[in-house]
């Protein structure tokens, strides 16, 4: 970790590469499913409160079958995902540097964003 840069991350790290695939994946056989069999949120289902990720699945899902309208509603952050999961696997060699304010930004963003969808603000 640089100091006021936040973690680097390089795009060719193999264990990125393999989570990214991984990912990508998944979510082209889940699009496949009849009924896009998932799993409910813990948070949610114990409290009634959704997580930040919330809707991630359905997200990325919705994304790799470019339901981009579908996708944004279910969570606006599961387009970023796939578009990132994208540059691993197609950007070898290159870095790119994360601030770590910024990961906590997005994820209150992100809860933010479940919180107004489901009218909980």
């Amino acid at each position: 970790m640089n100091g006021h840069l936040g973690y680097r991350i390089r795009l060719d790290d193999p264990d990125l590469r393999l989570g990214a695939g991984f990912l990508l994946g998944a979510a082209a056989a889940r699009a496949a499913l009849p009924g896009h069999a998932g799993l409910p949120c813990p948070l949610r289902t114990l409290t009634g409160i959704p997580c930040p990720l919330c809707g991630m699945t359905t997200s990325v899902t919705d994304t790799v079958e470019l339901d981009v309208r579908d996708a944004v509603v279910a969570n606006p952050a599961g387009i970023a995902l796939v578009v990132l999961a994208l540059a691993v696997l197609l950007g070898p060699g290159r870095r790119f540097a994360v601030r770590s304010g910024l990961v906590y930004f997005a994820l209150a963003a992100m809860w933010l964003w479940e919180l107004h969808r489901f009218a909980l603000i």
